[in-house]
Protein backbone atom coordinates (compact mmCIF):
# COMPACT_ATOMS: atom_id res chain seq x y z
CA UNK A 1 0.00 0.00 0.00
CA UNK A 2 3.01 2.23 0.96
CA UNK A 3 4.35 1.64 -2.84
CA UNK A 4 1.42 2.68 -3.86
CA UNK A 5 1.03 5.53 -2.64
CA UNK A 6 4.71 6.65 -3.27
CA UNK A 7 4.32 5.93 -6.88
CA UNK A 8 1.11 7.86 -7.13
CA UNK A 9 2.90 10.96 -5.66
CA UNK A 10 6.10 10.38 -7.60
CA UNK A 11 3.62 10.43 -11.04
CA UNK A 12 1.73 13.60 -9.58
CA UNK A 13 5.03 14.96 -9.32
CA UNK A 14 6.58 14.26 -12.39
CA UNK A 15 3.38 15.48 -14.35
CA UNK A 16 3.63 18.67 -12.19
CA UNK A 17 7.24 19.11 -13.31
CA UNK A 18 6.72 18.70 -16.92
CA UNK A 19 4.10 21.77 -17.15
CA UNK A 20 6.66 24.04 -17.42
CA UNK A 21 8.59 22.26 -20.02
CA UNK A 22 6.00 21.52 -22.37
CA UNK A 23 4.77 24.97 -22.53
CA UNK A 24 8.45 26.08 -22.81
CA UNK A 25 8.57 23.45 -26.14
CA UNK A 26 4.91 24.65 -27.35
CA UNK A 27 6.18 28.22 -26.98
CA UNK A 28 9.34 27.54 -29.14
CA UNK A 29 7.31 25.69 -31.99
CA UNK A 30 5.17 28.11 -32.36
CA UNK A 31 7.96 30.66 -32.56
CA UNK A 32 9.63 28.65 -35.10
CA UNK A 33 6.39 28.51 -37.14
CA UNK A 34 6.31 24.93 -37.10
CA UNK A 35 3.21 24.16 -34.87
CA UNK A 36 -0.65 24.08 -36.56
CA UNK A 37 -2.97 26.27 -35.07
CA UNK A 38 -5.11 24.17 -32.80
CA UNK A 39 -8.46 23.02 -33.79
CA UNK A 40 -11.46 25.67 -33.44
CA UNK A 41 -14.36 24.19 -31.10
CA UNK A 42 -16.36 26.45 -33.35
CA UNK A 43 -15.76 23.66 -36.54
CA UNK A 44 -17.26 20.57 -33.90
CA UNK A 45 -20.87 22.67 -35.00
CA UNK A 46 -20.00 22.53 -38.83
CA UNK A 47 -18.54 18.97 -39.37
CA UNK A 48 -19.08 15.70 -38.84
CA UNK A 49 -18.87 13.94 -35.28
CA UNK A 50 -16.12 11.59 -37.02
CA UNK A 51 -14.46 14.44 -39.36
CA UNK A 52 -13.87 16.70 -35.95
CA UNK A 53 -12.70 13.58 -34.15
CA UNK A 54 -10.34 13.21 -37.04
CA UNK A 55 -8.62 16.42 -36.82
CA UNK A 56 -8.41 16.41 -33.20
CA UNK A 57 -6.47 13.39 -33.45
CA UNK A 58 -3.87 14.27 -35.95
CA UNK A 59 -5.34 13.54 -39.23
CA UNK A 60 -6.45 17.28 -39.96
CA UNK A 61 -4.33 17.26 -43.57
CA UNK A 62 -6.41 14.22 -44.82
CA UNK A 63 -9.84 15.85 -43.44
CA UNK A 64 -9.04 19.09 -45.23
CA UNK A 65 -8.24 17.00 -48.37
CA UNK A 66 -11.65 15.69 -48.42
CA UNK A 67 -13.09 18.63 -47.84
CA UNK A 68 -11.45 20.06 -50.67
CA UNK A 69 -12.65 17.68 -53.12
CA UNK A 70 -15.82 18.01 -51.68
CA UNK A 71 -15.43 21.96 -52.65
CA UNK A 72 -13.92 21.13 -56.14
CA UNK A 73 -18.05 18.93 -56.74
CA UNK A 74 -19.56 21.78 -55.24
CA UNK A 75 -17.96 24.08 -57.76
CA UNK A 76 -18.74 22.33 -60.95
CA UNK A 77 -22.37 21.98 -59.26
CA UNK A 78 -22.15 25.80 -59.14
CA UNK A 79 -23.44 25.73 -55.65
CA UNK A 80 -21.74 29.05 -54.27
CA UNK A 81 -22.76 28.59 -50.71
CA UNK A 82 -21.53 25.04 -50.54
CA UNK A 83 -18.07 25.83 -52.09
CA UNK A 84 -17.84 28.57 -49.51
CA UNK A 85 -19.09 26.38 -46.68
CA UNK A 86 -16.47 23.71 -47.46
CA UNK A 87 -13.03 25.74 -48.31
CA UNK A 88 -13.97 27.81 -44.85
CA UNK A 89 -13.42 23.83 -43.28
CA UNK A 90 -10.38 23.24 -45.64
CA UNK A 91 -8.80 26.06 -44.44
CA UNK A 92 -9.68 26.02 -40.69
CA UNK A 93 -7.79 22.89 -41.06
CA UNK A 94 -4.89 23.63 -42.82
CA UNK A 95 -4.18 27.13 -42.36
CA UNK A 96 -1.36 27.67 -43.05
CA UNK A 97 -1.40 25.84 -46.36
CA UNK A 98 -1.95 29.22 -48.57
CA UNK A 99 -3.00 27.48 -51.52
CA UNK A 100 -6.24 26.43 -49.86
CA UNK A 101 -6.76 30.34 -49.04
CA UNK A 102 -6.00 31.27 -52.31
CA UNK A 103 -8.63 29.01 -54.39
CA UNK A 104 -11.14 30.07 -51.56
CA UNK A 105 -10.38 33.32 -52.30
CA UNK A 106 -10.82 33.31 -56.25
CA UNK A 107 -13.47 30.63 -56.27
CA UNK A 108 -15.48 33.57 -54.48
CA UNK A 109 -14.08 37.20 -55.96
CA UNK A 110 -13.78 35.13 -59.67
CA UNK A 111 -16.15 32.39 -59.54
CA UNK A 112 -18.57 33.05 -58.03
CA UNK A 113 -18.86 36.81 -58.59
CA UNK A 114 -18.76 36.30 -62.21
CA UNK A 115 -21.78 33.44 -62.30
CA UNK A 116 -23.96 35.90 -60.38
CA UNK A 117 -23.60 38.39 -62.93
CA UNK A 118 -24.82 36.13 -65.56
CA UNK A 119 -28.01 34.98 -64.34
CA UNK A 120 -30.54 36.74 -66.25
CA UNK A 121 -33.66 35.71 -63.83
CA UNK A 122 -32.09 38.38 -61.51
CA UNK A 123 -32.84 42.48 -61.30
CA UNK A 124 -29.48 44.05 -62.36
CA UNK A 125 -29.54 45.93 -58.35
CA UNK A 126 -29.44 42.44 -57.39
CA UNK A 127 -26.75 40.89 -59.75
CA UNK A 128 -24.20 44.12 -58.88
CA UNK A 129 -25.37 43.59 -55.10
CA UNK A 130 -24.41 39.42 -55.35
CA UNK A 131 -21.38 40.74 -56.94
CA UNK A 132 -19.78 42.69 -54.52
CA UNK A 133 -20.75 41.14 -51.83
CA UNK A 134 -18.89 37.49 -53.56
CA UNK A 135 -16.02 39.87 -54.27
CA UNK A 136 -15.63 40.96 -50.91
CA UNK A 137 -16.26 37.70 -49.65
CA UNK A 138 -13.04 36.38 -52.00
CA UNK A 139 -11.30 39.85 -50.42
CA UNK A 140 -11.73 38.52 -46.44
CA UNK A 141 -10.78 35.09 -47.54
CA UNK A 142 -7.09 36.35 -48.76
CA UNK A 143 -6.54 38.54 -45.74
CA UNK A 144 -7.63 36.17 -43.62
CA UNK A 145 -5.11 34.04 -44.46
CA UNK A 146 -2.19 36.45 -44.99
CA UNK A 147 -3.04 36.69 -40.86
CA UNK A 148 -1.74 32.63 -40.75
CA UNK A 149 0.83 33.29 -43.76
CA UNK A 150 2.42 36.59 -43.18
CA UNK A 151 3.54 38.52 -46.40
CA UNK A 152 3.30 35.32 -48.43
CA UNK A 153 3.45 36.20 -51.91
CA UNK A 154 1.15 33.95 -53.12
CA UNK A 155 -2.03 35.39 -50.93
CA UNK A 156 -0.38 39.18 -51.94
CA UNK A 157 -1.02 38.73 -55.35
CA UNK A 158 -4.48 37.40 -55.15
CA UNK A 159 -5.22 40.28 -53.09
CA UNK A 160 -3.65 42.81 -55.47
CA UNK A 161 -5.69 41.14 -58.25
CA UNK A 162 -9.00 41.37 -56.43
CA UNK A 163 -8.17 45.13 -55.82
CA UNK A 164 -7.19 45.70 -59.69
CA UNK A 165 -9.45 43.39 -61.32
CA UNK A 166 -12.77 43.57 -59.56
CA UNK A 167 -13.09 46.47 -57.08
CA UNK A 168 -10.54 49.16 -59.18
CA UNK A 169 -8.97 50.43 -56.32
CA UNK A 170 -5.55 51.02 -57.38
CA UNK A 171 -3.81 52.08 -54.25
CA UNK A 172 -3.81 48.92 -52.02
CA UNK A 173 -3.70 47.20 -55.50
CA UNK A 174 -0.50 48.61 -55.64
CA UNK A 175 1.19 48.10 -52.21
CA UNK A 176 0.00 44.33 -52.36
CA UNK A 177 1.94 43.85 -55.47
CA UNK A 178 5.08 45.75 -54.39
CA UNK A 179 5.11 43.61 -51.03
CA UNK A 180 4.94 40.43 -53.27
CA UNK A 181 7.67 41.43 -54.96
CA UNK A 182 9.33 42.11 -52.03
CA UNK A 183 8.40 39.01 -50.24
CA UNK A 184 9.60 36.59 -53.23
CA UNK A 185 6.73 37.17 -56.19
CA UNK A 186 8.86 37.35 -59.56
CA UNK A 187 9.91 40.87 -60.42
CA UNK A 188 6.96 41.12 -63.08
CA UNK A 189 4.75 41.39 -60.19
CA UNK A 190 6.60 45.18 -59.09
CA UNK A 191 6.04 46.29 -62.94
CA UNK A 192 2.16 45.18 -61.91
CA UNK A 193 2.79 47.79 -58.49
CA UNK A 194 4.32 50.37 -61.02
CA UNK A 195 1.44 50.38 -63.31
CA UNK A 196 -1.26 50.88 -60.60
CA UNK A 197 0.62 53.67 -59.12
CA UNK A 198 0.61 55.35 -62.56
CA UNK A 199 -3.19 55.68 -62.40
CA UNK A 200 -3.05 57.15 -58.74
CA UNK A 201 -1.79 60.39 -60.53
CA UNK A 202 0.01 62.05 -57.18
CA UNK A 203 3.48 63.19 -57.39
CA UNK A 204 4.98 61.02 -55.18
CA UNK A 205 3.54 58.02 -56.60
CA UNK A 206 4.18 58.31 -60.37
CA UNK A 207 7.88 59.14 -59.16
CA UNK A 208 8.29 55.96 -57.29
CA UNK A 209 6.66 54.37 -60.67
CA UNK A 210 8.79 55.83 -62.78
CA UNK A 211 12.04 54.70 -60.56
CA UNK A 212 10.69 51.03 -60.54
CA UNK A 213 9.76 51.12 -64.61
CA UNK A 214 13.34 52.60 -65.41
CA UNK A 215 14.57 50.08 -63.45
CA UNK A 216 13.05 47.35 -65.41
CA UNK A 217 13.83 49.09 -68.72
CA UNK A 218 17.64 49.32 -67.92
CA UNK A 219 17.40 45.59 -67.51
CA UNK A 220 16.09 44.83 -70.60
CA UNK A 221 12.45 44.77 -69.86
CA UNK A 222 11.23 46.29 -72.68
CA UNK A 223 7.80 46.01 -73.12
CA UNK A 224 5.34 48.64 -74.77
CA UNK A 225 3.66 48.28 -71.53
CA UNK A 226 6.86 49.41 -69.79
CA UNK A 227 7.81 51.71 -72.60
CA UNK A 228 3.91 53.30 -72.90
CA UNK A 229 4.28 54.14 -69.50
CA UNK A 230 7.71 55.64 -69.07
CA UNK A 231 6.28 58.15 -71.89
CA UNK A 232 3.40 58.90 -69.38
CA UNK A 233 5.83 59.74 -66.30
CA UNK A 234 8.53 61.05 -68.13
CA UNK A 235 6.21 63.98 -69.32
CA UNK A 236 4.49 64.33 -66.24
CA UNK A 237 7.91 64.38 -63.98
CA UNK A 238 9.21 66.83 -66.80
CA UNK A 239 11.67 64.58 -67.78
CA UNK A 240 14.55 65.90 -69.63
CA UNK A 241 14.08 65.10 -73.37
CA UNK A 242 17.67 63.87 -73.69
CA UNK A 243 17.04 61.62 -71.01
CA UNK A 244 13.26 60.18 -72.18
CA UNK A 245 13.14 56.38 -73.04
CA UNK A 246 9.39 56.01 -73.24
CA UNK A 247 7.10 56.02 -76.08
CA UNK A 248 3.66 55.63 -76.73
CA UNK A 249 1.95 52.86 -78.11
CA UNK A 250 1.22 53.22 -81.82
CA UNK A 251 -2.66 54.10 -82.76
CA UNK A 252 -4.69 51.26 -83.32
CA UNK A 253 -5.55 50.31 -87.00
CA UNK A 254 -9.18 51.73 -88.30
CA UNK A 255 -11.51 48.61 -89.69
CA UNK A 256 -11.64 48.46 -92.72
CA UNK A 257 -14.53 49.25 -94.23
CA UNK A 258 -16.51 47.05 -96.65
Amino acid sequence: MKNKILAVILLVTMGVAKVPLEDRVAATLKAADLRDAPVALSLRETVSQMAFAAALGGLRSLVASITYLRAYVAFEDRDWGRVDSLMTLTTRMQPREAMYWDEAAWHMAYNAATSTQQREDLRAAIRNKDFRDYVLRGLKIVQEGLVYNPNNPKLLVREAEIYRDRLKDPRPAAEAFLLAAKSGAKPFYERMGAYELVKLGEPPDLQQAYEILKRHYDKGFRYPSVLRDLDILERKLNIPAAQRVGQPLPPSPQPRRK
